[in-house]
């Protein structure tokens, strides 16, 4: 029996792959993070699967549940809020699984960062402007960052930033990039992109803040910044008229 880390995007039923839905609709038990996930996403479960929600659960309590059933022969599934890739804990508990002998694999989902930039139409690498990506998170309660992963490194390279975990901290990190940024900067938040209570909002790096507070955003949202979301910018050699091409 194996434990199938699946990503189950950014909440929507319909923007999971078509290998998610199939282990989800095979799997016996399926663990979900409920905090993160719409409940849609669930009706690709069996109507006799057991169904957990993690989201109150410590991480050993977790891995208990996975190792039980698959002793008891039974498929399970541990979805992951976007990709399994990106701040899923899969690390941690695919080690623990290691040690008690128990087969697992990963099947990737849409990561929230894309779904987010897709809600708001914009491309985050635009030639001439932008053409990195930081996928980061800051420390508030919540483990350390290694050393040398500051924000204003990143910022300083002008790359667009994503900022995954730290909505709460809204303020204090617009203040922080301002100097690398500048006020009028783009900042977009998507909080819950794709699912019913999805909610966009547009600003700056001066007044995005706010309107994050206005709405009363806790979690679940993403932020981004960086000029490339103003789609202003050059053009790509790879589409350029002008570029020489060999005729097949």
């Amino acid at each position: 029996m194996t434990v199938h880390f699946v990503g189950a995007g950014p909440g929507a039923a319909d923007l999971i792959t078509l290998r998610a839905a199939a282990l989800v609709g095979a799997a016996d038990v399926v663990l979900y993070p409920g905090t993160y996930l719409d409940a849609a996403v669930l009706s690709h479960a069996r109507d006799d699967a057991r169904l957990v929600d993690t989201q109150h659960l410590d991480l050993d309590t977790m891995v208990a549940e996975m190792v039980a059933a698959t002793r008891d022969g039974l498929d399970v599934v541990r979805l992951t809020s976007g990709d399994p890739s990106l701040y899923s804990a899969v690390a941690e508990q695919s080690r623990r699984l290691d040690a008690a002998g128990v087969a697992w694999d990963v099947t990737p989902g849409v990561p929230a960062y894309a779904a987010a930039a897709a809600l708001a139409g914009r491309e985050l690498t635009v030639p001439l402007v932008a053409q990195s990506v930081v996928l980061t998170r800051t420390q508030a309660r919540s483990t350390a960052m290694p050393e040398g992963e500051s924000l204003a490194a990143y910022a300083a390279t002008g790359a667009t930033l994503v900022l995954h975990l730290a909505i709460t901290r809204t303020r204090e990190l617009m203040a922080e990039v301002e100097e690398f940024y500048g006020s009028d900067c783009p900042v977009v938040v998507v909080h819950r992109a794709s699912q019913p209570d999805e909610l966009l909002l547009r600003g700056t790096v001066a007044d995005i803040a706010d309107l994050v507070e206005e709405a009363g955003l806790r979690q679940a949202a993403v932020i981004l910044v960086g000029r490339a979301l103003a789609r202003d910018g050059g053009e790509s050699y790879l589409y350029d008229a002008a570029r020489e091409r060999t005729t097949p």
